[in-house]
């Protein structure tokens, strides 16, 4: 009996330690609401015979995610829950074999959780390992006790009593050091540089410093005031109330503000470490959110760039088509006309009607390279069947796309050429497949050939397939393996278009528009 008061009274007192530290780590968020939590269970377990195992999964917990709170692995998420769903069955079902088990899991956990982490983490881990191999060591001692029939109770329950209890207070102690500090900023860092805008930063901060009431203000400077992500206005607390302000400058300029519990103003390496990797956050997101506007500027202009060019030819083309073309069939007319006369037996007369003819012939093929009329005409559809009866093998060609700008066109039209050509030239191919397809955001053209394979992505062809896309925002994909086969697939975004576009008569009303 004196043994069975001695236990219970170890059993209160490891409660009170274990409650203790994590009140004295309260400002240390997730750990301390863990060890209080292990506290609370131990007492309700020293007083209720059904709970005296529900301490074990947050006190797994504790150890496995000392010091931020947070699980980062899969596996060590599984132990975690094994902790607490053992917890509760082995008040029912008390078995030896699952408290074995459970100790040999944890020990495993908490040796690859610190062989996997480094730095600062690494060494604020370190206790919190001594701690889960210590609990693992009193676990499998208990657990072989009952298996082999020891009869060493009592000295074992005084043994696990004392491991959990000292645990709880050098964890509490290791804290309180500054090595918390350090993993938490390093996680910080890792994690806000991720970032690439500062929506969810407010989470992010709640999280790390452990404290849900936190908020993020953005200075703006045409209301001169500090806004929050929805840009209400956010009015700083008083001084010396519950709640304090940290600044966040740069260069003496207002960026930010953080306003938070101030018992965090305990800890000012950590909420200064804190402030500074917000700006550099926040600096970070600005200048990623000026890369991408000067890349959509840039994207936009060589889109304008190809469009100018496309009407120029166009515009080069109607008045080659208006104005040369059309004086050279009147010079073939009109020798016609003489040789009609009765001079066709003149030599210089025949030469200059074949040279008229060949003038011809240069100029048609000259226009049809500026702005093929099959193109203009009838559509994607037609120009790549037209394109594809040019080359000495058989091209397969289907297109399920109806009118689309002249920029895309081009392009497309382009692509399917160029690919079509270097097959024909470099990789000896058979046959060759031409697909174009749509959705609403997409256009497809992809070409695939038998030839030998090993296209070079870098290439000086494969790189102006690639800028001529690139321009109107597409990207290239080659797939072209060693054994055989080349594989061309242009993605370009689709722009919304208006119905006219889609036919034939739409495509005349817009040109006749120009």
């Amino acid at each position: 009996m004196a043994g069975t008061g001695l236990l219970r009274a170890v059993d209160l007192l490891v409660g009170v330690i274990v409650m203790g530290a994590g009140l004295a780590s309260m400002r240390f968020g997730r750990v301390a609401r863990l060890m209080l939590l292990v506290g609370t269970t131990w007492l309700v377990g020293s007083l209720f015979a059904a709970a005296v195992f529900l301490h074990r999964g947050p006190l797994v917990h504790l150890h496995l995610t000392y010091p931020t709170g947070r699980s980062r692995r899969r596996y060590v998420t599984v132990v975690i829950g094994a902790a607490y769903t053992l917890g509760v069955v082995e008040a029912f079902v008390p078995t030896a074999a699952l408290t074995l088990a459970l100790a040999l899991l944890v020990a495993a956990a908490a040796i690859d959780v610190f062989v996997r982490t480094t730095g600062p983490a690494r060494k604020a881990g370190r206790p919190a390992l001594w701690a889960a191999l210590g609990f693992s060591a009193v676990l499998v001692t208990s657990a072989l006790n009952q298996l082999l029939a020891w009869d060493i109770d009592q000295p074992v329950l005084l043994a696990y009593d004392a491991v959990v209890a000292g645990a709880a207070v050098v964890l509490a102690a290791d804290l309180r050091w500054g090595r918390w500090t350090e993993s938490t900023l390093s996680d910080l860092v890792a994690d806000l540089g991720a970032m690439s805008d500062t929506s969810g930063l407010t989470g992010r901060l709640q999280r790390a410093l452990g404290d849900p009431t936190l908020r993020v203000g953005y200075w703006a400077s045409d209301q001169a005031a500090y806004v929050d992500e929805q840009g209400e206005r956010i009015d700083l607390p008083a001084e010396g109330g519950a709640r304090s302000a940290t600044r966040i400058d740069d260069e003496g300029r207002p960026v930010a503000v953080l306003v938070h519990d101030r018992a965090l103003l305990g800890d000012p390496q950590l909420v200064g470490g804190v402030a500074t990797a917000a700006r550099l956050a926040m600096t970070n997101a600005h200048m990623l959110a000026d890369i991408r506007s000067r890349v959509g500027d840039l994207t936009q202009s060589r889109q304008r760039i190809v469009e100018a060019v496309g009407d120029e030819r166009a515009r080069i083309a109607d008045e080659l088509a208006g104005g040369a073309q059309r004086r050279l069939d009147r010079v073939a007319d009109l020798l016609d006309e003489i040789a009609a006369a009765g001079l066709s037996g003149d030599r210089n007369l025949t030469m200059v009607r074949a040279e008229v003819v060949r003038a011809q012939e240069d100029l048609t093929t000259f226009v049809q390279g500026v702005r093929p009329a099959a193109l203009v005409e009838g559509g994607l559809d037609a120009a790549v069947r037209d394109m594809a009866g040019h080359f000495p093998f058989h091209v397969d060609v289907r297109v399920d796309v109806g009118r689309l700008p002249d920029a895309i066109e081009g392009a497309l039209l382009f692509f399917c050429s160029e690919a079509v050509t270097n097959a024909a030239k470099h990789s000896g191919a058979s046959r060759c497949r031409v697909t174009i397809s749509t959705d609403p955001t997409l256009v497809v053209a992809l070409v695939e050939d038998d030839g030998i394979g090993g296209a070079d992505p870098s290439g000086s062809g494969l790189l102006g397939l690639t800028d001529r896309l690139e321009t109107m925002g597409g990207r290239l994909t080659v797939t072209s393996p060693p054994q055989g086969g080349t594989r061309l697939e242009a993605r370009v975004p689709r722009p919304a278009m208006q119905g006219s576009f889609d036919t034939p008569e739409g495509r005349g009303s817009r040109s006749e528009g120009r």
